[in-house]
């Protein structure tokens, strides 16, 4: 099975979305739930579309494949910020809260080593929510 990568960024007013290696197949959307119905609209219509116009259908499209969702550190803050608080992530991740706000605000880049810090602790607290009854 192939993987897709497909990268959510902030846009002005919304999200947005494109898959790696793949021009021209493109999604926006308020929610990620939106971004990922436009995503595969958007891909199932460049299928049929280039099929349809005699256009070499890229191989890797022509088998099972799977698209994975990417955000950077910014936007995934920026999505989240009604949820989870400096305060909050600081426990969860150990970065404390102004390198967040700046991680935020777009003002400085996480190192690699500190987007996976952040995450490895939403993960985790992913996994202990869901294995919690009620």
């Amino acid at each position: 099975m192939t993987i897709l990568n497909a990268i959510i960024e902030r846009a002005d007013n919304n999200y947005s979305a494109y898959l790696e290696g793949l021009d021209g197949v493109v999604s926006v959307g308020d929610t990620l739930e939106e971004i990922k119905k436009n995503l595969s609209k958007a891909l199932d219509v460049y299928i049929e579309a280039s099929e349809e116009m005699g256009c070499k259908v890229p191989a890797f499209l022509k088998g099972e494949y799977e698209i994975r969702f990417s955000m950077d550190v910014k936007s995934l803050l920026e999505y989240y910020e009604g949820i989870f608080t400096k305060a909050g992530l600081e426990r969860l991740t150990g970065i404390n809260q102004k390198q967040l706000w700046h991680y935020a605000k777009g003002i400085s880049r996480p190192r690699r080593s500190q987007a996976e810090k952040i995450e490895k602790a939403l993960h985790r607290l992913g996994a202990e929510l869901s294995s919690i009854s009620l």
